[in-house]
């Protein structure tokens, strides 16, 4: 693979007058489905430009194993070595999607995945993509409080686990959850199922994938190919809805930026259900260019370096953190990393000071990232001066994503000032699924999205971003709502109050903080006593407190709401003295 520059891109329409035209967006619903969508000039408007082609991700899969049937398409090392050839994908992704339909799940069911980077994942997405059925992505380390809440929002049919990942048994979790579900009547299992169904048990024999191939209806491009999660600030996930024509788009202008072609092997670190992994330009770019997408079971420069080697990987993907601790382990120098060519930092802020060290200690090309799983993808460039790779967190990646930064009242700011970010474009949704009060906030009634993103704006349209409007936490990439842990810990029966708040931290970005006023008379109660509490409550491990500090009170605002602006400046003072 060559990384080349690509062409100049038109500048993104910027700072547009509210368009009536967009209205439209808070009623139009994705056809049976509880998905708003873009309104028919607006999608009129993207097919004309040639974003939208009518493209699935089922008839991809089709297309490269057709053209290159013997090219190896999917890696998984561990724990043996195991290979895909796209014809070997594309017939598994039938014959399990056969095997699917005959357990009766059928076009527009949800399907919980929660599988960590192992091939079946990918056999088991192209699969659901074929029936027209939405996987919803889960992450590994979600537990009983988020599982629970996905299967049951979105009336989920059939959970996909691993038996035990990490230690922890998925088939108990799966059980539980199922026992509370009502609509989900399958658990399959890659690996030992126990009480549930061996994922292995479900592809059909070749008879009966040709007669289910011979009468199967797939989606229209037009249609929602899956369910992401959101980083929310209230709670639990909201649900992204994304179709087959927005986020194909996304894939191939992240593969034109990126230099992703078939001769790259892009290395999945992250977990693979995460939206950057995923597409940006991720696993599913890799394979729409016919290249290699590897798995790496766990993220770590040892596990990960001896891949890049023996693997000859030649683009990844990383948060900040991570991106740190492979730039100072790359120095002991102990594996072969030259046919590393590009690597990709993004999920959360990467320091200018951390971006310049990346470079020279990996031997590859950096390249920021700046984006969210509702839409919007921001890239530097490969013809970018190394200043503006280092200092900003890039451009669009469509002419037709349409910026905006504003004030608190909803006024334009000029260029150069911080503001909030709203944008609208071919692949920015239109709405959460099944959300429609918190649509008429998180969307502007002309269409625009409000990311919750404090950013400015360079002369040459790359953003550089100051940081979140919202209380989230952003902690090494993942996604906190402090109302959700919050509520987890006033029911520790000693807690009186309790404010979650983000401090820095010079690894993760951000760690979490819980402020905890406890009871009168509740007597000596350890900070390990709280973050055990919460552990217990079943979240992912990444949502327990990192710090917990015990407090009087709390400061207030001059209308008396708690200030965790105040909170985050005592914590900063306390970490100084």
């Amino acid at each position: 693979m060559t990384l080349t520059p690509t062409p100049a891109e038109p500048t993104p329409a910027e700072g547009r007058a509210p368009d009536p035209d967009g209205a439209a967006a808070a009623d139009a619903l994705t056809p049976g489905t509880d998905a708003p969508t873009w309104p028919a000039k607006f999608a009129e408007r993207y097919r004309a430009a040639g974003h939208w082609r009518g493209e699935t991700f089922g008839g991809i899969l089709r297309e490269r194993a057709a053209a290159h049937p013997d090219r190896i398409a999917l890696v998984d090392p561990a724990p043996e070595r195991r290979t895909w050839t796209y014809r070997q994908l594309d017939e598994a992704a039938d014959r399990l999607a056969a095997g699917f339909a005959a357990r009766g799940i059928g076009r527009g069911d949800r399907v919980v995945v929660q599988l960590p980077n192992v091939g079946e994942f990918a056999e088991v997405v192209f699969a659901l993509f074929r029936i027209g059925a939405l996987p919803v992505y889960a992450l590994p380390a979600h537990r009983d409080t988020e599982i629970g809440h996905f299967c049951a929002f979105t009336e989920a049919v059939a959970y996909v686990v691993p038996d035990v990942h990490a230690g922890f048994d998925h088939r108990v979790l799966a059980g539980k959850v199922q026992e509370a579900t009502p609509s989900l009547r399958e658990v399959f299992v890659v690996g030992d199922p126990g009480p549930h169904t061996a994922l292995a048990d479900v592809p059909l024999d070749p008879a009966g994938t040709a007669r289910w191939a011979a009468s199967a209806a797939g989606p229209l491009p037009h249609e929602l190919a899956f369910l992401q999660l959101s980083g929310g600030t209230t709670g639990v996930s909201k649900l992204i809805p994304r179709t087959h024509d927005d986020y194909v788009y996304s894939l191939r202008g992240s593969n034109e930026i990126c230099g992703v072609d078939a001769d790259t092997r892009f290395l999945v670190v992250l977990p693979a259900a995460h939206n950057f992994p995923m597409s940006s330009p991720g696993w599913l770019g890799a394979l729409y260019a016919g290249g290699t997408a590897v798995l790496c079971p766990k993220p770590d420069p040892a596990t990960a370096f001896a891949l890049i080697e023996r693997e000859r990987v030649t683009m990844t993907g990383l948060v900040p953190p991570l991106a740190l601790v492979w730039t100072e382990a790359a120095a002991r120098g102990e594996h072969d990393l030259s046919s590393l060519e590009l690597v990709l930092v993004g999920g959360a802020k990467y320091s200018e000071a951390a971006a310049r060290r990346l470079e020279p200690a990996l031997g590859c090309r950096l390249m920021q990232v700046f984006g969210m799983a509702e839409g919007l993808v921001n890239y530097t460039r490969l013809d970018d001066d190394p200043e503006t790779v280092v200092t900003s967190q890039g451009r669009p990646i469509s002419p037709d994503d349409e910026i905006r930064i504003v004030d608190d009242a909803g006024q334009d700011v000029e260029d150069g000032a911080f503001g909030h970010l709203l944008t609208r474009g071919p692949y920015t949704i239109r709405g959460y699924w099944r959300a429609p009060e918190h649509n008429r906030t998180a969307f502007t009634d002309d269409g625009f999205y409000r990311t919750g993103d404090i950013v400015r704006r360079l002369p040459g349209g790359h953003l550089v971003v100051e940081g979140r409007a919202k209380d989230q936490i952003n902690r090494g990439g993942e996604k906190i709502a402090p109302e959700e842990i919050e509520n987890i810990v006033l029911a520790h029966p000693a807690v009186h109050d309790v404010s979650l708040v983000a401090v820095p931290d010079e690894y993760l970005g951000e760690r979490t903080l819980a402020h905890v006023i406890l009871r009168e008379g509740a007597g000596l109660v350890k900070a390990t006593e709280i973050k055990r509490f919460v552990r217990e409550r079943g979240v992912a491990a990444f949502k327990v407190p990192d710090v917990v500090r015990f407090v009087d009170a709390f400061p207030q605002t001059g209308i008396g709401k708690v200030s965790k602006k105040g909170l985050r400046s005592a914590a900063d003072s306390a970490e100084q003295h």
